[in-house]
């Protein structure tokens, strides 16, 4: 697949940047109205949060397409991580009559009281990102990444290597490290992963558990498997940030991460030290997970102002990255 560009979103707090015509709030203050901004199209963006690389590179993709030189006044909120912040944005930004409503929901669930009441109020509501399990007559698009499609690579790219490593019919011991419970892109790539999975009865899923998408709660997650098996073969980390920490734990417990010995380990997101990570041969495969949803944000709201028809999805293009071809990529990642 052709390797995609970058999401841009910035978090601050209820501070008006009047160069870039953006009005952004924090979960914890009311979102306030913004100065008039004529003849720009004014939209709402409730960022989840800022739990990882990828979501701050994801926050800045956003705010870098959506400028006032492209005809837009950005309201941006940051959630914190929690839905009830998220809510709250989204009501504020339905109580300011903003021309677009657009998200990246913190779950899956829960959405359709709030969404309800966009649709009540004729404001298009355009999801980004992760999913929601809403009625799809409640929100006009979604923007965002194959999760499914991401997990299922993963597993191939495993099968590959295993019949690589002349172990194909080996016992493979794997544990998992899962984002965000509930949240798309966890039960994606978990499903996707696992469709792979269920088709090899020799590979045997030891354990899993949640990393929430973070360092610390991935080294501390992984340093209690380490604990509990001392005969891991596969170490699948739903991000990077969870994979850093994973390796942390591994060196602490011992681990020669340079030894053909060393779990296999398999990473999603391909950051910048992801990457690195990868060409070092310390992860062994990052599946992309493509945040710069922004341009592709920016495109379908312009579609939407000269009253075209947009599509019900839009899927990011996304890499697989290997020893064989992070180099070429690494140079050019902004997260």
């Amino acid at each position: 697949m052709a390797l995609g560009t970058a999401f841009t979103l910035l978090t601050a707090s209820c501070i008006s940047c009047s160069p870039f015509n953006v009005e952004e709030t924090s979960s914890n203050m009311q979102i306030l109205e913004p100065e008039p901004a004529e003849n720009l199209i004014r939209v709402g963006f409730s960022q989840l949060g800022s739990e990882s690389k990828w979501r701050r590179a994801n926050s800045i993709s956003i705010k870098d397409a959506l400028t006032v030189d492209n005809g837009f006044f950005l309201q941006f909120n940051n959630a914190r991580q929690t839905q009830e912040n998220q809510i709250k944005a989204i009501r504020g930004f339905i109580s300011q009559q903003v021309d677009y409503i657009a998200f990246c929901p913190v779950t899956e669930d829960g959405w359709d009281t709030v969404l309800r009441e966009a649709k009540d109020a004729d404001i298009p509501v355009i999801i980004v990102d992760r999913q929601v399990s809403a009625d799809s007559s409640l929100y006009t698009t979604w923007i965002g990444e194959n999760m499914r499609q991401e997990g299922e690579n993963a597993g191939i790219w495993l099968s590959k290597k295993l019949e690589e490593l002349g172990k194909s019919h080996d016992k493979i011991n794997i544990i998992e490290l899962l984002g965000t419970r509930g949240s798309s892109s966890q039960i994606g790539r978990s499903i996707g992963f696992d469709t792979v999975c269920d088709k090899h009865q020799n590979w045997v899923l030891l354990d899993r558990d949640d990393g929430d998408f973070t360092t610390a709660k991935g080294q501390e997650i992984m340093s209690g498997f380490l604990e509990k098996y001392d005969d891991i073969d596969v170490v699948v980390c739903q991000n990077d940030d969870m994979a850093i920490g994973a390796v942390q734990a591994m060196q602490d417990a011992g681990i020669d991460l340079y030894s053909d010995e060393k779990p296999i380990i398999i990473s999603f997101d391909a950051s910048r030290q992801g990457l690195e990570m990868v060409m070092q041969g310390i992860i062994d495969v990052d599946v992309e997970c493509n945040p710069a949803s922004g341009p592709q944000l920016s495109e379908v709201i312009h579609e939407m102002e000269q009253g075209n028809q947009v599509a019900k999805a839009y899927f990011m293009n996304e890499e697989v990255f290997t020893r064989d071809n992070a180099s070429r990529f690494v140079d050019d990642r902004s997260y």
